[in-house]
């Protein structure tokens, strides 16, 4: 995404030896690489600022930062970036400076909160790779709704996604973590209403 720049994982980066200096044990590091969810959401929103622009976002599981600098870069009033990784906590305001933008981050886990006040928009981008992972996101996302907060997910269409409650907004074909820079479908998505909400 040419877009945005990015410091990523890679032979030269230095991440090895961040790991083997991390005392405490290092964890996967989700926020070192695009994710096709992001990557797919990130060029939604920067092909569609209107989606964005003059409002309040909030870049859920915000890993690199990716999707809220081009939440950013496409005029959002405010981003704040939540991710639960310390080492995303450094990484997405790095990214963020690398492109000229300025985010918020917090460092914490809200799935089991209510939404933050003055958000108007989330944005979720790979958050559905795991079953309980996914219960709770949507929980979470339900809960945004109910407080009248808009919901926008990015993913390649894993299995734990509630596809029932999805509206496919558009398509992509982006690259994944772990599949070698293979092409594969991914897209955005609004979240619905629960039936019962």
């Amino acid at each position: 995404m040419p877009e945005v720049r990015l410091h990523l994982a890679g032979p030269t980066s230095g991440l090895g030896r961040l790991a083997d200096a991390d005392p405490g044990g290092f964890r996967t590091p989700y926020w070192a690489y695009p994710w096709g969810g992001g990557l797919a959401l990130a060029r939604h929103v920067l092909d569609h600022p209107e989606t964005v622009a003059g409002r309040s976002v909030m870049d859920l599981g915000a890993g690199s930062g990716l999707v809220g600098i081009a939440a950013a870069k496409a005029r959002a009033r405010q981003v704040l970036a939540v991710d639960v990784d310390a080492y995303a906590a450094v990484a997405a305001p790095l990214n963020a400076e690398a492109n000229g933008v300025e985010i918020r981050f917090l460092l914490a886990d809200l799935l089991a909160s209510e939404p933050p006040e003055g958000v108007e928009i989330v944005l979720a981008a790979d958050l559905f790779y795991e079953e309980a992972l996914a219960r709770r996101t949507t929980a979470f996302l339900e809960r945004c709704l109910q407080a009248g907060v808009d919901v926008l997910i990015g993913d390649p269409w894993r299995t734990h996604l509630p596809r029932e409650r999805l509206q496919v907004l558009a398509d992509y074909s982006t690259a994944d973590v772990g599949r070698s820079g293979q092409a594969q479908a991914s897209a955005v998505f609004a979240l619905k209403a629960s039936p019962q909400s």
